[in-house]
Order: structure tokens, then sequence, then C-alpha cells
């Protein structure tokens, strides 16, 4: 009689493994099984600063129903015609002011890659092999579609999709969502896919948040007078068809005054990035920076909560732009606190997040 077979244990099932699909031919090939995909994805990056790489990048991105919802007919002449034969120029200039020379990419892409790099091999202490990581970009390269087929052809089953925005919009959250659906729309075997929800509410985020302005705060020379939290900005419509980025971002200053301790007025919220002829959510970060030196706060400070990575928006716009206004009108000292971008804090405070949503994957 023979031996009975010795029962594997709960976790030799979980561990990944490349071996012949069940009831296949003798002759069938391994196949790589059992492993989980975790993809951070951001907003996107340009592939160099000339005018068409501008030009495609700009095109994918306002071409994007959920950037910019007018009608084809009404938007796409005005955009091809009009806009992109303009705003590739002023757009690569401002990418050639804080391009990544050494490594010839965005920053964004260069601090992307190094939160990726941490994150994973956070997970490798937590599961070895058996979590694979990698990181997307909505526009632009490495693609969601590249990514997503590259972890499926590496055996990745499951899938945790993380876009990297603390406050879910339309714009951001939404249509990065949209875009790993598309792939698995094209695929005749689908891994399963999670997406993460906002963050911004956790308590590891809203800690490296404040530890971050802290020390700021202990290295400026002069103590700033104001905290501005500058967001990037959306048409108000959004917000009263039911977006909820608005509200999350002015609950997001609120925590985040708690976790410091200072008096409500210690700490105001504006918006930038204002693009098109209607209505956005206000007040204009710009603007608002403005007035304050008018009233006499000649010393404040700005932060970007709603940006896991320095970028255009923040290291020019911000950097530059803003900061211009704010001492053309008087002020006298700008600090900018930088994005928590790959801080121990905050890889820390992903891998929290992440290790919440890959509950009973890993």
């Amino acid at each position: 009689m023979a031996a009975p077979e010795t029962p594997l244990a709960a976790s030799d099932h979980d561990q990944p493994r490349a071996d012949r699909p069940p009831h296949a031919p003798a002759d069938h090939p391994a196949v790589p099984r059992g492993k989980v995909g975790v993809v951070l994805a951001n907003l996107g990056t340009p592939d160099a600063t000339d005018y068409w790489s501008m030009r495609r990048y700009l095109s994918e991105f306002l071409s994007d129903k959920r950037v910019v919802d007018y009608p084809d007919w009404k938007w796409q002449p005005l955009l091809q015609l009009i806009i992109l034969s303009r705003r590739p120029f002023k757009s690569g200039e401002a990418y050639r002011g804080i391009w990544n020379t050494e490594k010839n990419e965005s920053p964004l892409l260069t601090i992307t890659r190094e939160q990726t790099r941490k994150v994973a091999e956070g997970l490798t202490e937590r599961h070895g092999d058996r979590v694979v990581v990698d990181f997307c970009m909505r526009y632009g390269n490495p693609s969601t579609d590249s990514v997503l087929r590259r972890l499926q052809a590496e055996g990745c089953e499951r899938i945790l999709f993380f876009p990297l925005y603390p406050q879910y919009a339309a714009p951001t959250t939404a249509t990065a969502n949209d875009q790993a659906f598309r792939t698995l729309m094209k695929l005749k075997w689908q891994p399963s896919l999670r997406t993460v929800p906002a963050y911004f509410e956790h308590p590891a985020y809203l800690d490296a948040l404040a530890s971050s302005v802290r020390e700021a705060y202990e290295a400026a020379e002069t103590p700033p007078e104001v905290l501005v939290a500058s967001y990037h900005g959306v048409p108000k419509r959004y917000l009263l068809e039911g977006d909820p980025y608005h509200c999350q971002c002015q609950k997001t200053t609120r925590l985040l005054r708690e976790r410091l301790g200072w008096e409500e007025e210690a700490i105001q919220t504006a918006f930038q990035s204002k693009f098109g002829p209607e209505e956005w959510v206000g007040p204009a970060t710009v603007e608002h920076v403005a007035e304050l030196a008018r009233q006499g706060r000649k010393h404040i400070a700005v932060v970007s909560p709603a940006f896991s990575a320095d970028c255009v928006e923040t290291l020019e716009e911000i950097e530059e732009e803003i900061r211009d206004a704010f001492l053309a009108a008087g002020g006298e000292t700008f600090t900018y606190i930088p994005c928590l971008n790959d801080r121990d804090d905050h890889i820390a405070a992903l891998l929290s997040v992440i290790d919440n949503e890959l509950g009973g994957w890993v």
C-alpha cells in the first residue's frame, strides 16, 4: 500500500512557484504562479524637454476626459491647433529649470523610482520574493499598460494598484485607476486587482507630514508666521458634482494643524495650478501669498500635502512663480517645505497602507 502524501503546510501553498498547470500535458512548460504585485502609480512625466516630447506628453494629459471633460468636437481642435502649438515651449522651459540632468529625467521620475526601491525593500523583508513591486505613470513612461503586463508575465495573479495621491480626486486617483482597468479590459487572463483608497487620514502619513513641517520650522533662520498648505486645484464644478477632493484637502489641513498643536490661524489652505476659464476652488495660492505679504505677513512657509513627490508643480510653480509673487508683494522670507518624497517616515507610511490593503493576499 502506498504511503499517504504528506500534507503541505498552509504557508507552502502561499509560496511563489513555477510548475506545470494541473491536468496539463506532461510536456507543458512550467508557468510562474502565485505572486502578488504592488504598483505605485504617479501622474506622469515627459521623456524629454524638447517641443515634440512635451507636445506628446501634454496631448495625452490634456486629452484625458478626467482632466478636461469638454466634448471632443469642442476641445480637440482648440487643444491640437492652438494650445499645443504654444504650450510645449513654455512647459519645456519650466521642466528644463528643474530637470535631473545627471539622469536625464524629471525629478518626479527619479523620486518615484527611489520610493519604489525602498518600498520593495520593505516588502521583501516582510514577504520575501512573494511580492513584486514596480511603478508606473498615468501619462508618459513607464506606462500603466506595460507595467501591469510585465507583472502578469512574472506570475503576479493579484495586483495592488496604489495611486500616490493622499486625497482622492477624479483627475488624479480616478484616472490612474481608469488606466489600470483599461489594461485589464484587453487581457484574456486578468489578474485580480485592488485599488488603494485615499490615505490622507492615515496616522503614519500625518505623522510624516507633521515631522517635515517641524523640521523645516526648526531649520528656518526666521520662523514663518503662516504655513500655507497648497493643494493642486480643480474646477469648482467638480466639487458641486460630488468629487470629495476639496473636502479632503480641508480636512488634511485641519488634521495636520491638530498634529502640530497649532492655533487655527497658523495654517491656511490654498489651491494652485489653475487651467482654463472656469471658476476653480480657491483661494488661488499665487494670489493668496501675495495678499498675505500685503497684510504684513513677511515670513511664510508653503507645504504641498497633495503631492507625494516633488514635481514641476512644486519645484517650478511654488519655488519660482508663487515665491516670486510673495516677494514682489513685499514678503521677505519664503520657505518651501519639500514633499515627503523618499523620507524614511513616508516610506514607512506607504508600507503601512500597503500592508493593510494586502490583507488576505499575503
